[in-house]
């Protein structure tokens, strides 16, 4: 029976420049040499799923390296510029009810986020980040940001700054619709 070409784990298509039955070789940025060198197309969908898999490893590295999951990251860094009530915070982290009440406790026991009464509604709460929760909050974020700029190190200031713009106008258009 012949073997069919499997896309790599972290591929929705095999690359145009992927032997059959092979391995991707590494995205751009990545160790695999300069973005040149791979000049194909991988399509839009392709190209922005692989990419988000990209960072999701990268912060997944991050966080466990601080103790900490994805969601937990995920949580910090939703809760570092806004005190958002409970239903807003499962909003922006796609979570229910019950999972975001665990998810909270678990993090109101490392001490990084605090629940407290709604001014305006004494029946909501409102989290927000301790001192401790900034402290790692920010220590998370510098770590991210160096290794998520490792994976643009090939591209040039002017490309950085293209794809900074262009992936704004897509999340800002997404969180608008």
């Amino acid at each position: 029976m012949p073997n069919d070409a499997t896309p790599a784990p972290h591929s929705v298509r095999p690359r145009p420049d992927e032997p059959a039955g092979g391995t991707s070789p590494a995205p751009a940025g990545a160790g695999g040499g300069p973005p040149q060198a791979r000049t194909a197309d991988l399509g839009i969908v392709d190209s922005l799923a692989q990419l988000s898999f990209l960072v999701q490893g990268t912060l997944g590295k991050v966080a466990a390296e601080h103790g900490l999951s994805i969601i937990q990251l995920r949580l910090l860094g939703v809760l570092r510029d806004r005190e958002p009530g409970m239903q807003e915070l499962a909003r922006h982290l796609g979570l229910d009810k019950s999972s975001l009440t665990g998810l909270v406790d678990r993090a109101e026991r490392r001490e990084l986020v605090r629940r407290a009464p709604a001014p305006h509604d004494k029946r909501s709460v409102l989290v927000s980040l301790t001192d401790r929760g900034h402290e790692v909050a920010r220590e998370i974020t510098e770590d991210a940001d160096r290794r998520v700029h490792a994976l643009t190190a090939d591209l040039t200031d002017a490309q950085r700054g293209e794809l900074s713009l262009l992936a704004s106008a897509l999340v800002n258009r997404v969180t608008t619709i």
